[in-house]
């Protein structure tokens, strides 16, 4: 029988209709797009469709999407790339600009972020780290939200030339929403550049770039029913940064490569299918995720408790602690459920002994005796709400024994 999948925060099954436009691309849209005869202006027609569909779902410009390989990719481009070249609107540029003639330098850069990044945001944020560029790390409160007032301290606190501003929308674990369009406030008043990881955020909750006044934010195509290998990033007009691939001028010279005319076609087609959804899909989830909350709690109780703010979170995702249970053990016990203990990049490895507890919940100041039972349970396109009522039945049997 297959396992009733709640793990759609890991990854989402390609949508069919998306499946269906790369395999009609593969057949039909082999030419190189940079070609200049037919076959390579049919390629390069369906690609800048495909950036006006992405740039629509998010109220950007098609001339501000930078397609690349992944959602990881994006954040690095986003982190690294701002660090290596200064923004051209930003005032202090004119002054600095005297004294640092050639491309910015890490020790050059302040960088702002939290304590519950995804490893795509921190492990560049280190490497920046380990270059020489100074970092804050904000603390989050224990429904993992941060102050924007702290944000604001940390800017006014910086004496670098560039302060880089990067938090996530949403926390891949607990589904928290971040106060972004508070922080992008404060872009009125100081100056600094401003990344968002988006990846979970997409399909689920509208997002408009406008509104939250980011400059970059990143998108992952495996997060809303696209392959995996492809994604974008969006880039403010006036935003410079230096490629990490370098080459020839592909995405106006900010990502080398010749493009996957097939996955960006597919990414094209999944971000007309979110948009078209949106806001329905986002109380569809909603329910679904509340539904199963409810069911838990009605066998288990106060055995069960949540991780996570329990209103501002995206609409999908339910991260539960089952008192007196070792998350992974449990769903080991589940096989009808395909769910997860917390991000799937750091899910135990066959025969590990020891629970690593969730860097998350721990900023979260979850108490390690009640985060090793955290299970995340998050709904998709496809789950049904007898699919939830199963699901929950289960859990609760393997909890109680």
């Amino acid at each position: 029988m297959t396992p009733i999948y709640l793990d759609y925060n890991a990854t989402t099954p390609v949508d069919p209709a998306v499946a269906d436009v790369i395999a009609d691309a593969v057949r039909n849209l082999w030419g190189n797009p940079s070609s200049s005869h037919e076959y390579g202006k049919a390629a390069h027609a369906a690609v800048e469709a495909a950036r006006s569909q992405v740039a629509a779902l998010i109220g950007a410009k098609a001339n501000e999407i930078v397609f690349t390989g992944g959602g990881s990719e994006a954040s690095n481009l986003a982190i690294k790339g701002v660090c290596q070249r200064p923004l051209a609107p930003l005032v202090w540029r004119k002054f600095w600009s005297s004294l640092f003639a050639t491309s910015r330098s890490p020790d050059q850069v302040h960088v702002v972020t939290s304590a519950v990044e995804h490893p795509a945001t921190a492990g560049p944020v280190e490497f920046l780290r380990r270059q020489g560029a100074a970092v804050t790390v904000l603390k989050v409160d224990r429904q993992g939200l941060i102050d924007p007032d702290a944000v604001r301290r940390a800017i006014r606190l910086s004496f670098r030339p560039l302060t880089l501003v990067t938090l996530m929308h949403s926390n891949n674990e607990t589904g928290t929403l971040m106060p972004i369009r508070e922080v992008g406030e404060l872009k009125k008043r100081y100056e600094f550049v401003f990344h968002t990881d988006c990846a979970q955020s997409i399909g689920k909750v509208p997002v408009d770039v406008n509104e939250l006044t980011v400059d970059l934010l990143t998108i992952a195509g495996h997060k809303l029913y696209a392959p995996k290998g492809v994604g974008a990033l969006y880039v403010r007009g006036g935003v410079e940064l230096e490629p990490l691939i370098h080459g020839a001028g592909h995405e106006g010279g900010r990502r080398a490569g010749t493009e996957n005319t097939p996955y960006l076609v597919g990414l094209g087609k999944a971000a007309e299918l979110c948009r078209e959804a949106l806001p329905a899909v986002g109380d569809r989830l909603m329910s679904l995720r509340d539904r199963l909350h409810q069911r838990l709690r009605e066998k288990l109780g106060e055995r069960v408790t949540l991780n996570g703010h329990p209103t501002l979170r995206l609409p999908n995702t339910l991260n539960v602690n089952f008192a007196g249970q070792i998350g992974p053990k449990l769903l080991e016990r589940v096989p009808r459920v395909a769910a997860s203990v917390g991000a799937a990049c750091h899910e135990p490895k066959p025969g590990q002994l020891e629970v690593t507890p969730s860097a998350v919940l721990c900023a979260m100041r979850v108490p390690p005796a009640v985060s090793r039972g955290a299970v995340r349970l998050t709904a998709g396109r496809w789950t049904t709400d007898d699919e939830v009522d199963e699901a929950a039945e289960v859990l609760c049997a393997a909890a109680q024994k």
